[in-house]
């Protein structure tokens, strides 16, 4: 359930990210690969969300406990690739 409702927001938190780094960028005329990163990411949450959304409908346990472990896999790979994406916005906002 916590992946679920969690997933779900970190969708949203992606999307307005993206916009605000794309105001970021033309104002500052910078190029950074982040973006990129966090529409996959948006879609990695997606699939966090998805799969956890399946785990709490499904009535059969072993199906239960796949979705549910592949939603947290998705989840854990969201977070990773979140922490890269800010390196990368980081690191292209700042000019190191």
């Amino acid at each position: 359930m916590h992946i679920f409702t969690t997933s779900a927001a970190m969708i949203g938190v992606c999307m307005t990210v993206v916009g605000v780094l794309h105001v970021v960028t033309v104002l500052r005329k910078v190029d950074t690969f982040g973006d990129d990163l966090l529409c996959i990411n948006s879609l990695i949450y997606l699939a966090s969300c998805l799969t956890a959304y399946g785990a709490l409908r499904t009535r059969r346990r072993k199906r239960n406990r796949r979705l549910e472990r592949m939603a947290d896999g998705f989840f854990l790979a969201g977070l990773v690739l979140s922490t890269i994406a800010t390196a990368f916005i980081t690191w292209a906002i700042t000019g190191t």
